[in-house]
């Protein structure tokens, strides 16, 4: 592939291009490129429902489809779920629209990174973004009573949460993600986004569309395009109590989903056994595809409940330079997050792909990053170069414009590769320092302390020490390179209760908030007297939650968590 292949990405703004764009832009025939960039499902639908809709083609694009309240009662009908709860979308994006215009009416709190329509759209419509950054020291963990300490103290009045989130892949348990909204019970809107929750498999019953319906202030928002391994069609769906779901389709157009979208509800019926299967194998190759990068020399994989996983790239390593040459060299997409507020070109999201495109995902890594050391993508031991966290850089950006809308965001000056360029004085309102938690019950293990950042970045920042592996997958993983040393294990205590969240009440008139300090997050120390990584997603206390039995149609599993059979 030519060089104005790569110059697309440099042409937008928080996405990648399109897939169709790149295809046209190579001017090559044939397959494009191995796709470990657009996160969905590889196993479905099946090479024989392809071939049941490649000869149905004909007037599957010729005539109208049926209304979208036809299509939605047969959804509903699948997953159990009452149509007046439900409001389908011409993809999901639709439905966060529609949120934002309905029902977000000043403010919206949102961790970040994150998935970029939920900074950017109310940013566009001009409502106040309150962004949490998440902790790079912390694995990119949500720390759920610091968030809701967050939106009190700023006032939030929408709240979002991810789940898993996109690009990490953190996982917030139901249990706590419901005792979460129970504290938000006083806020205008609370949104669950479970985009990509069918692929989880930390819990049996995962979702929280059933908590959802009795609550009048809680949306959950569900995707089919990447469950079913069809961005293109674009369907989605929300569901909520009837006042709020009622809202949205009141304002949706009659045919806001087209006939393939119809085509592909009715075929469901008949394929929840295949369905059930491809999730399954998704799951098995997000394990061995962890494993496979996991061994390659200063690579770090975060945990993930999503189909796709989060990496950090070597020390040295520029995010652009390795996807450009996956894409020229091995004719490999992948996904680079330097343009996502809260992350840097340093990470890569990978989607989980089956083995034989893995191997040669790793192999071309292999090559870019420690191929020749003339061209490699990561300096050698003489050349190699200090690195201060672009998450840390980051934060301090977010910090002093929170609130002042993507304007302020453009117009800070350009910093060095890989950092985020410091944001002017006066501009927005800082971040509040998070309240410390008083120890209680709810605490396993001393808590670490904090360590202050410094105040000003020095302009050659000392290499860092050794960052802390994230906590392991399930079985061994095989790292040929020295581990850092591993913290100290607490002794075993009995799951303790969860940490209680500020009662809902309104919010106080603000006081001067404390300015976060600048300078990088020092390796491994929690940001703000946060958890560890370990702690956070090791000892929560949490038990999974039996799924109910429940008859489905052909092997479809009950509304809560498709995909929870076979």
């Amino acid at each position: 592939m030519s060089g104005n292949v790569t110059s697309l990405f440099r042409g937008t703004a928080a996405h990648s291009p399109s897939m169709a764009a790149l295809t046209r832009e190579s001017g090559e025939a044939g397959a494009g490129p191995v796709d470990f960039c657009i996160p969905c499902n590889p196993y479905f639908p099946t090479p024989a429902m392809f071939e049941e809709m490649a000869g149905r083609l004909r007037d599957i694009i010729t005539y109208y489809p049926s209304g979208a309240d036809t299509i939605t009662a047969e959804l509903c009908g699948l997953l159990e779920l009452p149509p007046q709860c439900v409001a389908m979308g011409n993809g999901s994006t639709e439905l966060i629209t529609w949120i934002d215009h309905l029902l977000v009416r000043d403010s919206l709190a949102v961790p970040v990174p994150t998935f970029g329509r939920w900074t950017d759209q109310p940013m566009e419509t001009g409502k106040r973004v309150d962004m949490f950054p998440l902790q790079e020291s912390a694995g990119f963990a949500l720390d759920l009573a610091r968030y809701a300490e967050f939106v009190r103290a700023r006032g939030t009045r929408t709240v979002v949460i991810c789940n898993p989130n996109n690009p990490d892949g953190g996982y917030l348990h139901k249990q706590a993600l419901v005792q979460f909204m129970d504290a938000m019970a006083d806020r205008d809107l609370v949104v669950i986004d479970e985009s990509f929750l069918e692929f989880a498999d930390a819990e049996a019953e995962p979702s929280v569309v059933r908590e959802a319906m009795l609550r009048p202030n809680v949306v959950v928002l569900r995707s089919l395009g990447k469950n079913f391994g069809l961005h293109g069609i674009r369907f989605g769906y929300l569901v909520a109590n009837p006042a709020l779901a009622g809202r949205v389709r009141a304002m949706l157009p009659k045919w806001n989903l087209n006939s393939f979208a119809e085509h592909v509800v009715f075929m469901l019926r008949d394929h929840g056994p295949e369905y059930a299967q491809s999730l399954h194998q998704v799951r098995r190759d997000r394990l061995e595809m962890a494993g496979r990068l996991s061994a390659l020399p200063g690579l770090t994989v975060y945990p993930s409940q999503g189909n796709f996983l989060f990496v950090r790239l070597p020390v040295g390593a520029e995010g652009t330079v390795v996807r450009d040459r996956m894409l020229t060299e091995h004719r490999i997409l992948v996904r680079e997050c330097g343009n996502k507020i809260g992350s840097s070109s340093r990470f890569l999201r990978l989607v989980v792909r089956p083995q034989v495109d893995v191997h040669r995902l790793v192999s071309g890594l292999e090559q870019v990053l420690y191929g020749s050391r003339r061209g490699a993508a990561v300096p050698g031991p003489a050349t190699g170069t200090g690195y201060s966290s672009g998450t840390a850089a980051v934060d301090r950006l977010v910090s002093e414009t929170n609130g002042a809308g993507m304007r302020a965001l453009a117009a800070q000056p350009a910093g060095p590769p890989g950092l985020a360029a410091a944001p002017a004085a006066g501009t927005g309102m800082p971040l509040p320092a998070a309240v410390p938690v008083a120890p209680a019950a709810a605490t396993v293990g001393p808590m670490p302390m904090p360590v202050p950042a410094p105040q000003q970045v020095p302009q050659q920042v000392p290499q860092p020490a050794p960052v802390p592996q994230p906590a392991p997958y399930p079985g061994p993983v095989p790292v040929p390179h020295p581990a850092p040393a591993p913290r100290p294990t607490p002794d075993p205590v009995p799951p303790p209760a969860p940490a209680p969240y500020p009662a809902p009440a309104p919010a106080p008139a603000a006081a001067a908030p404390h300015p976060v300090p600048a300078g990088p997050t020092p390796p491994g120390v929690p940001a703000r007297g946060g958890l560890t990584a370990a702690q956070v997603r090791g000892t929560d206390g949490l038990e999974s939650v039996p799924a109910e039995g429940r008859p489905a149609s052909r092997g479809w599993p009950d509304p809560a968590g498709m995909g929870r059979t076979g």
